[in-house]
């Protein structure tokens, strides 16, 4: 398996806003091999606008005169449709077909081929492809962007390499009896500060629970609630001030 021999070619595309997205996209997810099959005249200003961090993928891409020059070393050619017919019946979605990508890119040059934004891929030039890739979409408007349809496949591929590393959690899980601290704490607090009497405070409770309950407290989740409960407690303990004519404050007394 290596990506850098998965290429995306890209048969007439009109604009170059566009482009420079599909560079984009593939530089998002470790593709680096472009290119342009009957190419014609598009922006390149606007290209290089929209590319950002594929700004190399852009410079770096391959024109040639037609699809079947773009795609001749290539051993599978995966055409992207929306359309339907006879010839389009055996088509998978990216999904299905992404490990089947990463599998014959370990021995040879995979190609998926997006056709031109008006018409797409043509009956002729879909006869150059040896699988047909459809992209789930609703069947009230199944046309893509193709900028959109080459971020679909690619995101496919990259999640199928099993290379990307989530983020990982720093903090321990808080163990029942710290939550349980916090708990008696709020409770405390809660009461301390009015907003809820004794024979209110286990329903109350009940409620907090509940809420705090809908996915896991780590340690430094449970440091935090316990921390702002012990400032509202040290809060409801001190005098509250009011303004005097003069401008300055003094202190009431609770009651």
């Amino acid at each position: 398996m290596t990506v850098k021999n998965i290429r995306i070619v890209l048969a007439s595309p009109i604009y170059g806003g566009n482009v420079g997205s599909v560079c984009r996209a593939m530089a998002n997810t470790g593709l680096s091999d472009l290119a342009i099959a009957a190419p014609r005249d598009i922006d390149m200003g606007e290209a290089r606008m929209m590319a950002c961090a594929g700004m190399k993928i852009l410079e770096s891409r391959e024109e040639y005169s037609s699809l079947g020059d773009a795609v001749s070393d290539c051993g599978s050619v995966m055409g992207a449709t929306a359309r339907r017919g006879l010839y389009r019946s055996h088509s998978q979605t990216p999904r299905e077909l992404a490990p089947e990508v990463l599998e014959n890119s370990g021995t040879q040059k995979v190609a998926l081929v997006f056709g031109r934004e008006d018409n797409g891929l043509s009956n002729e030039e879909l006869a150059l492809c040896t699988q047909i890739i459809q992209i789930p979409t609703s069947p009230k408007n199944s046309s893509l962007n193709l900028a959109q349809a080459v971020m679909i496949c690619c995101y496919e591929i990259y999640v199928a390499t099993n290379t990307f590393e989530p983020s990982e959690e720093k903090s321990e899980v808080a163990s029942s009896s710290m939550r349980e601290m916090m708990f008696t704490l709020w409770q405390r607090t809660l009461m301390d500060i009015g907003f809820m009497k004794e024979d209110k405070a286990d329903h109350m409770m009940m409620g907090l629970r509940r809420i705090l309950s809908r996915g896991k407290l780590t340690k430094d989740d449970v440091r935090i609630l316990m921390g702002i409960a012990r400032q509202a407690e040290w809060a409801a303990g001190q005098p509250a001030t009011t303004s005097c004519d003069d401008g300055t404050t003094k202190a009431m007394t609770k009651a």
